[in-house]
């Protein structure tokens, strides 16, 4: 198996343990001014895409459309740190009310009662943007076996 942007990683087990995980997503994007903006999101990994959700006034949605290439980071902060990398493409659909895979991801944050609390504090009409990531690309990072090309060369 290469790790080298190789989609089968997506199943190595600290890839999953970090899409399992509660730390957030770091989501890359191009703004409309052709400059690169990265911001924290929580997200849902459903075995096939990373799906974010986000409300209708997100800046990020001004510059993301059905389509845009995107790059998306699980990184832990303990040594030996453990990173995934994932370039995608993302499909940006409306939704009336809280997004399923939104609610789950507050579940996982938060635990059960506490993620489904947050969720309820939402009205019954709240508009909600998914976001689904089709990785096509992706790269794990473990700092034991597999380290950045820099340190491997």
């Amino acid at each position: 198996m290469s790790d080298r942007g190789d989609l089968s990683c997506l199943s190595d087990p600290v890839a999953q343990s970090l899409l399992g995980s509660t730390i957030p997503a770091r989501l890359a994007y191009t703004w409309t001014d052709g400059t690169p903006r990265v911001v924290p999101i929580w997200f849902h990994w459903d075995g096939k895409q990373l799906v974010l959700g986000t409300p209708p006034r997100a800046p990020k949605l001004h510059a993301l459309d059905d389509g845009a290439t995107v790059a998306i980071t699980i990184d832990s902060n303990d040594w030996p740190y453990r990173v995934l990398s994932i370039r995608g493409t993302a499909a940006v659909t409306h939704a009336d009310g809280v997004i399923p895979e939104y609610a789950a991801a507050a579940k996982r944050y938060f635990g059960d009662e506490l993620g489904q609390a947050w969720v309820d504090q939402f009205p019954p009409d709240m508009q909600m943007w998914r976001i689904a990531v089709t990785p096509v690309w992706a790269n794990v990072l473990d700092f034991e076996t597999r380290f950045p090309s820099a340190l491997s060369a």
